[in-house]
């Protein structure tokens, strides 16, 4: 196992004590890649490691970096809903209208997956519901599809 493949093993597991030390001996880590595109930080929040996530953060991590689907940290955990590192995120930089490869934003994901609370912290920072996916589609329209009736007020 290389050093990413350990340092991403370690996230997975939560070892806050062990990712700092990692970072100590190699800094470098906390931008690197993986086969898939994740970094560190995309792979922290979509696994809820909120400490690892600040860690990373506080130490240089590129809160709006891409995976190879064109993700970043705060799109690929908006659909998980998890405010507190959704908060984390908005409060370090991310970029609220990120687009993916799809033209997907942050917005879009909380919508498709319900996330009410997500949606209306995203829409409180400013998150631009008119943005639309590459199939034509903003969040109102995933709402109206799906019937999350809560949604469609929200976003309306």
């Amino acid at each position: 196992m290389n050093a990413i493949e350990l340092f991403f093993s370690t996230i997975q597991t939560g070892n806050h004590e062990n990712i700092k030390l990692q970072i100590q001996t190699n800094p470098e880590l906390v931008n690197m890649s993986d086969a898939r595109g994740f970094t560190p930080l995309i792979f922290s929040t979509y696994f809820n490691q909120q400490d690892i996530a600040k860690t990373l953060i506080n130490n240089g991590a590129e809160v709006n970096a891409k995976d190879a689907s064109g993700n970043t940290a705060l799109i690929g955990v908006s659909f998980k809903g998890n405010i507190d590192i959704v908060n984390l995120l908005i409060k370090n930089g991310a970029d609220i209208n990120a687009q993916n490869n799809q033209g997907s934003t942050a917005l879009i994901f909380a919508t498709q997956y319900d996330k009410k609370d997500v949606v209306s912290l995203l829409l409180n920072h400013k998150a631009n519901k008119n943005l639309k996916d590459n199939i034509g589609k903003t969040a109102l329209d995933y709402a109206r599809e799906k019937n999350f009736s809560e949604l469609v007020d929200i976003l309306s």
